[in-house]
């Protein structure tokens, strides 16, 4: 039996206000994406998906209550210094810093920011 990771889906509330927050950390998500209920973007060879949530509830049959903190998705950036400038903006533009840019001791730089759905989004240089 062969098995490999298809996708990686994010629910979100408003698809346009989620979009922005991932068009601002480099997908290339078209602008027609923003009214539909589910999109799927190719980025290196990884494939994440958005659905609202009322497609969340066909899918999962059903009201299911969002809950975060299970998972990380993590951005890699060029240089610390891309990281730094990025998270700079986002927070500029209004996103939600969680954790501010730091030197991990396993050699990383690394932050989170949050995603307009409170999702925690870890940059790594």
């Amino acid at each position: 039996m062969t098995v490999k990771l298809k996708r990686v889906s994010i629910f979100v509330e408003q698809m346009q206000r989620a979009l922005d927050f991932y068009r601002m950390l480099g997908l290339e998500i078209p602008e027609s994406a923003n009214e539909k209920h589910h999109v799927d973007v190719e980025h290196n060879g990884l494939r994440l998906s958005f659905g609202t949530w009322e497609s969340a509830q066909v899918m999962f049959d059903g009201h299911v209550e969002p809950a975060g903190y299970r998972m990380e998705i993590a951005f890699q950036f060029d240089s610390r210094d891309a990281l730094d400038d990025l998270y700079r903006q986002m927070t500029e533009h209004g996103y939600i810093g969680h954790r501010e840019p730091r030197d991990m001791p396993w050699g990383e730089r690394f932050a989170i920011v949050k995603d307009p759905d409170g999702n925690l989004i870890s940059l790594v240089a």
